[in-house]
């Protein structure tokens, strides 16, 4: 009886206020629709961008404009739409309800849940593709993002605000040194988007398994467009992962925002393009592409303290094929972005994981993010790494080496089984620099192969038991880390 009253109560009101008069709208009509577009003539005032509201109730967004017709990415799969159907403006533009409601949940790119529970209020509306933060309003990128990956973090590091993409083929671990970066976010005050694009439903459900099974899922929002998406819904998606990451950099957050990966996206991008015909380019992709990474990444930044200090860092995957970073999509985003961790299929094959590439990664923020401390101990290691793999090549003969030679090459061999890392086992800042110490003091050239993952994994968890900081004075680290690895393998040099 109390919502019949309140509908009654409604109409009369609206009744009392209704006025006669000559009123004009637009009325378009569906010529075709399939595979996730339509054409529609008769809407003269029609605008990109605009929504479109189709007969029974689907949406759609005009993205194609032609002197007879219009071409729109259908953003609701209605099975019912079909030619003749009519099609009036909305008068509005797309935009998404953000709130702190979207946090552990999981949404498509427009808000709507995936997860079973009810829709996310909406605190404020924004345009889901809006323009990147002026110079004036952004600082410099000073502040680490710690990813708990030991070649990242002190050879290859990430600050808050940068952009950094992973790169490397198929099944070389880019997804998985995205999770472990936002499993490593836990307790840092780091808000996560990660957006899964064209991703397997059963990609989707695991690495969202992954994200509840370890906490992480409180802090972060899942976006997902998976592979049986429409593709207006794949191309949306970093879009509106961007668009929510950005919200709250600008609430005072820092944040983290993933996509993965970009490779799909563009392949999506592709395709609605030729639907709608517009003129292909290289490798069929339109000429703006390099126009639409460029301004999603460039958002990506750390905000001035007038501007609350917040930040949002980007972290794009793509994918190559028989690690050829020469292809078209990679280009076109190793020269947006701020630097490359290159994953390489043969250090995968070898079981040197994660395959990190260090000699075709690099960071163009460089030192700039990292600790002092860290920074001083990491200075020589990436040198003398790349060192030792050029004078590995000579052990392959079987020709005597100087004892110079051997020992870098002994020192070389413990490096690099020291940055052997498992999944899910993030490194915190200050386990991080008692490796750093212990390497540098020569503490690990006398471990065992064998044994080297027991000394890392006892230094890690030290750190972890004990009051430690990593901005403590270097001779402090000296003598614990002597101390620590004498606990678990004898004595040490």
């Amino acid at each position: 009886m109390a919502d019949a009253q309140l509908a009654l109560d409604r109409r009369e009101h609206w009744l009392a206020d209704y006025r006669f008069g000559m009123r004009m709208h637009e009325c378009g009509t569906l010529v075709s629709v399939g595979d996730g577009v339509a054409w529609i003539t008769g809407l003269p005032s029609a605008g990109l961008e605009d929504i479109v509201v189709l007969e029974g109730g689907a949406e759609a967004l005009i993205y194609h404009l032609a002197p007879e017709r219009i071409g729109v990415i259908l953003l609701d799969a209605d099975a019912r739409l079909h030619a003749g159907a009519r099609a009036t403006l909305s008068g509005r533009q797309l935009q998404i309800g953000i709130s702190d409601d979207w946090l552990g949940r999981v949404l498509d790119p427009l808000g709507r849940p995936l997860d079973g529970g009810d829709a996310p209020r909406a605190d404020s509306l924004r345009t889901i593709d809006g323009m990147s933060p002026p110079l004036m309003r952004r600082a410099f990128v000073q502040r680490p993002l710690y990813t708990g990956n030991k070649i990242v973090d002190t050879l290859i590091p990430i600050g808050r605000g940068q952009r950094q993409l992973i790169i490397g083929d198929n099944g070389t671990g880019k997804s998985a040194l995205a999770l472990d970066t936002v499993l490593r976010q836990q307790g840092e005050g780091v808000r996560c988007v990660y957006v899964l694009i064209g991703q397997k439903r059963s990609d989707v459900a695991a690495t969202v398994a992954v994200l509840r099974e370890h906490g992480a899922l409180a802090y972060c929002t899942v976006i997902v467009a998976n592979a049986n998406a429409l593709p207006g819904m794949k191309y949306l998606a970093p879009f509106a992962g961007c668009t929510v990451a950005e919200t709250w950099m600008e609430a005072g957050h820092d944040t983290l925002v993933i996509y993965d990966d970009l490779s799909t996206h563009a392949k999506a991008y592709r395709e609605l393009s030729l639907l709608l015909r517009r003129p292909p380019g290289r490798e069929a992709y339109p000429g703006d592409i390099f126009y639409l990474h460029a301004r999603l990444l460039e958002r990506a930044t750390a905000l001035s303290a007038q501007e609350g200090g917040g930040s949002m860092t980007a972290l794009p995957l793509v994918e190559t094929e028989q690690g050829e970073i020469a292809d078209y999509i990679p280009t076109n985003l190793i020269s947006i972005t701020d630097g490359q961790i290159f994953l390489d299929q043969r250090l995968f094959a070898q079981g040197q994981l994660p395959a990190i590439d260090v000699a075709r990664s690099v960071s163009r923020i460089g030192g700039k993010a990292q600790h002092a401390n860290i920074r001083d101990q990491a200075g020589r290691i990436k040198l003398d790494y790349l060192q030792f793999l050029e004078l590995e090549v000579f052990t392959r003969f079987g020709a005597k080496l100087e004892a110079g030679v051997e020992e870098r090459i002994r020192r070389g061999r413990a490096l690099r089984q020291a940055l052997r890392q498992a999944r899910f086992q993030p490194w915190p800042a200050a386990a991080q620099m008692a490796w750093l110490v212990a390497y540098n003091e020569g503490l690990l050239e006398h471990i065992a192969p064998s044994a080297m993952d027991a000394a890392m994994q006892g230094l890690r968890e030290h750190c972890l038991q004990e009051t430690v900081n990593v901005g403590d004075p270097p001779e402090a680290w000296r003598e614990r880390v002597h101390r620590w690895l004498e606990q678990g393998h004898g004595p040490v040099a």
